[in-house]
C-alpha cells in the first residue's frame, strides 16, 4: 500500500507529509538552499519567528514565485510560530501580524504555540536576557488565555489553523478541555530513537497531526550547541547499522529510510539541510514502502524518553519550572 503525501487536518486540510525545515537558516545560506527546495517539489515550508528568517524566506516565495506567476499563494502550505515573548494574553495577535508582514502573505496555513512557557517581555526583542546573558523564562504562564487568543487569530483569517510545539499530553490535554477551536497540529521532537508513541497515540484519538522536528536525529545542531557553551550528545542516526542495513536492502540513503518510517506511520516530517543533493534525496519517499518486518526493526530502536536530544534548558528554563514540558512522558 502506497504512503499517502498528505496529513489531513480537522479543517480539511491537506498538510504535506514532507515539509522543509528552516530552523538554524539564516540569510545567505537560506536563500538557495529554500530555492532548491521549491524546485524539488516541496511545498510544505516550516518558520517560525524565532528563527530570524520570516523575511528571507518570504522575500524569496513572492519576488522568485509568486509574482513571477510560477506559483499561487493556495499551493503552499505555510507554519509559523509564536515567540515565547508572546506565550502570553496580547502576543498572538501583535507576533502573527508581524509574522505575515516578514512572510509578506495574508494567512498562515498553520500557527503553532512554540513553546509552553514564556520569556519575559523586552520591547520586540526575540531573546531577552539578562545581566548573566540567559534568556529570562517568566515564572508562570496561562495556557488557556493564550488560546483564546489563538482561536481569534483563526477568527480573523490570519491562521487557518492552529497548534501547539512542544507541549506534553497534559498540557494540551487542559487545552482539550476548555477549547471552542481544537489544536490540529503538535509539533515535537520526533525520530527513531524517540518515537513519541504514546503521545502519537493520544493526538491521533484526539485528531491532532502531529509533526516531527528534528526527524533525522539533528545532526548539524552540534556545533549550534558548543557554540552556546554546552556539550550535548548528538548521537548519528545516520550510520546506525540497522538504518544502514534497511537503506541497503532498499537501495536508498540512510536519511531516506529515517525520514519514510515518519511518514510511512502518517507522521509530518520536516527535515532541514543546505545541500542540494539532501534536499532532492528527503523528498522522494513515496516510490518505495517499508515491509513490516522492516518497519519492526526500526520501531526496536526506540529509546522513549532518553532517545530526547533537544531539552529547552539552553533556553533557561530549569526543570523545575511549572512548565516546562518534558519532566512528563509523553
Amino acid at each position: 500500500m502506497a504512503c499517502p503525501e498528505y496529513a489531513t487536518l480537522h479543517n480539511g486540510a491537506k498538510m504535506p507529509l514532507l515539509g522543509y525545515g528552516t530552523w538554524q537558516s539564516k540569510e545567505g545560506e537560506l536563500e538557495e538552499a529554500l530555492e532548491e527546495a521549491l524546485c524539488a517539489g516541496y511545498r510544505h515550508i516550516d518558520t517560525a519567528a524565532a528563527y530570524e528568517n520570516e523575511g528571507v524566506i518570504g522575500k524569496l516565495i513572492k519576488e522568485g514565485w509568486i509574482d513571477t506567476g510560477n506559483m499561487t499563494r493556495e499551493e503552499l502550505f505555510i507554519v509559523t510560530k509564536l515567540p515565547p515573548p508572546g506565550v502570553r494574553p496580547g502576543g498572538p495577535e501583535k507576533w502573527l501580524k508581524r509574522s505575515l508582514e516578514h512572510l509578506q502573505m495574508d494567512y498562515v496555513d498553520v500557527y503553532l504555540v512554540h513553546v509552553p512557557f514564556a520569556f519575559e517581555v523586552d520591547g520586540d526583542n526575540l531573546h531577552p536576557r539578562g545581566p548573566d546573558g540567559k534568556p529570562i523564562v517568566s515564572p508562570d504562564v496561562d495556557h488557556i488565555a493564550v488560546w483564546r487568543e489563538m482561536e481569534a487569530q483563526v477568527d480573523a483569517g490570519r491562521a487557518k489553523a492552529i497548534g501547539l510545539s512542544n507541549f506534553n499530553q497534559r498540557q494540551i490535554q487542559e487545552i482539550l478541555k476548555v477549547c471552542r477551536i481544537k489544536p490540529a497540529n503538535l509539533q515535537v521532537e520526533l525520530h527513531v530513537y524517540m518515537q513519541q508513541r504514546p503521545l502519537v497515540d493520544f493526538c491521533t484519538k484526539n485528531g491532532i497531526v502531529v509533526t516531527a522536528y528534528s526527524p533525522l536525529g539533528t545532526p548539524g545542531s552540534g556545533s549550534f550547541f558548543s557554540k552556546m557553551g554546552l556539550s550535548v550528545n548528538v548521537p548519528s542516526l545516520l550510520s546506525n547499522p540497522v538504518v544502514v542495513k534497511v537503506a541497503d536492502k532498499h537501495n536508498k540513503q540512510p536519511g531516506q529510510i529515517l525520514l519514510k518510517h515518519i511518514v510511512q506511520r502518517g507522521i509530518v516530517a520536516i527535515p532541514k539541510s543546505s545541500k542540494q543533493e539532501r534536499i532532492i534525496q528527503n523528498i522522494q519517499l513515496f516510490d518505495f514502502t517499508l515491509s513490516p518486518e522492516d518497519m519492526a526493526e526500526l520501531d526496536a530502536l526506540d529509546q522513549g524518553k532518553n532517545g530526547r536530544i533537544i531539552d529547552f534548558q539552553f533556553l533557561g528554563i530549569t526543570k523545575d519550572h511549572v512548565a516546562y514540558p518534558f519532566n512528563e512522558y509523553p
